[in-house]
């Protein structure tokens, strides 16, 4: 499962001017492993050229080349999951990754200074950590949502629910109350084992499942807070539900919040762009907020990408420009500047949210700033 972490290892990779190749590869369920080497090694051919070509440094061209014998070995002695496979590499410098994703991501590859990790970044960030639970009067399961795969985190069973004949002799008013007060009992216990699990983690929803009837009652047992962070609740048999089907019903509300989320972003920024408010619109402008550390929360185009320069010693970024204008130094061409502004913006402490083309429209990037931009320099272009 990728996490934040290998994100981060990977990214802050140093190859020291060694090249980096960057290769992500859709992995399809059954029997495929004839089409998957062969979209690789097409893939690799653009790696090949360039380990051949006399015009490229020898240590950059070996360094290539062992990054071909190193992914083509891999390809050959193992077996990818269904989804898609990131793999990052730089036999010079003793890098090899393989990271699986949980979801189908384009074929691409590149070659750069650094890691291409944005769409690692997309696939991280589209995934909420979400708690469900299942629950009835004497039971309740709790388990992890992440990255379209569900675990178990407990289960509670109530002994005194389950206890037969606890009401022999009572009266039928009696012996309902008695039954509501023991779960009543068992709801708080629940709600106070989540309130537990869910103080201070990476849990954002909270999704509950159960009987019609019995899902109300729970719900008003559970402190305000975490009423706030319930996602949807949905009808099942807590002792005949299944793994897959909690996971098939728990996923659905949380993409519907994922998107409602996504919408609510986009709004936000256009709404402050068109008051005049602390946001900016289309690639040139987040280049340069992201360029002085202004961007709060980037919100891109999910799967594009722009070619562009880089300053590594001003941190400029821009879509092009032979020289910085800030330092005069030099400039880094970059197949993906928007790749290196999504990294910025991590280093800086902001938000990154992948976004669905249709809600932005014609812009590739926005963004909601930490303070006004000043005026932009005017790059040399020779």
């Amino acid at each position: 499962m990728i996490t934040a972490d290998t994100v981060s290892r990977i990214r802050h990779f140093a190859s020291d001017g060694l090249p980096v190749v960057s290769l992500y590869a859709r992995a399809d369920p059954g029997p495929s492993g004839r089409d998957l080497r062969a979209r690789v090694s097409s893939l690799l051919d653009e790696v090949r050229a360039l380990a051949k070509d006399a015009a490229v440094d020898r240590e950059h061209r070996l360094s290539l080349r062992g990054d071909i014998a190193r992914i083509k070995e891999g390809l050959s002695t193992q077996t990818w999951r269904p989804g898609a496979m990131a793999i990052f590499a730089c036999a010079g410098r003793g890098l090899y990754a393989e990271v699986p994703l949980p979801q189908p991501v384009a074929d691409r590859i590149t070659v750069d200074a650094t890691p291409y990790v944005r769409p690692m970044l997309a696939v991280l960030e589209e995934h909420e950590r979400s708690c469900v639970a299942v629950v009835d009067r004497a039971t309740a399961w709790l388990g992890e949502l992440y990255q379209d795969q569900i675990g178990e985190l407990g289960r509670i069973r109530d002994p005194d629910v389950r206890k037969p004949n606890f009401a022999a002799g009572l009266a039928e008013d009696r012996v309902r109350n008695k039954a509501q007060e023991l779960a009543k009992r068992h709801y708080r216990r629940v709600a106070a084992q989540l309130t537990e699990l869910l103080r201070d983690s990476e849990y954002t929803l909270l999704i509950v499942g159960g009987h019609d009837y019995e899902v109300p009652e729970f719900l008003q047992q559970l402190p305000r807070e975490l009423r706030a962070r319930v996602a949807g609740t949905f009808s099942i048999d807590p002792g005949t539900a299944g793994l897959a089907d909690i996971r098939s019903i728990a996923g659905a509300f949380v993409r519907r919040h994922e998107r409602e989320r996504d919408q609510q972003l986009v709004s936000d920024v256009l709404t402050k762009a068109a008051t005049g408010g602390l946001a900016t619109l289309g690639l040139p402008g987040c280049l340069w907020a992201g360029s002085v550390g202004a961007i709060q929360t980037l919100l891109v185009q999910d799967g594009v990408a722009a070619a562009g320069v880089v300053c590594d010693q001003s941190g400029w970024l821009a879509l092009s420009g032979a020289s910085c204008p800030l330092c005069d130094s030099p400039t880094r061409r970059t197949p993906d500047v928007i790749d290196e502004l999504t990294q910025v913006v991590m280093d800086e402490g902001g938000a990154i949210h992948h976004i669905d083309p249709a809600q932005l429209g014609d812009y590739l990037t926005c963004a909601g700033l930490r303070f006004p931009l000043p005026s932009a320099p005017e790059a040399q272009t020779t």
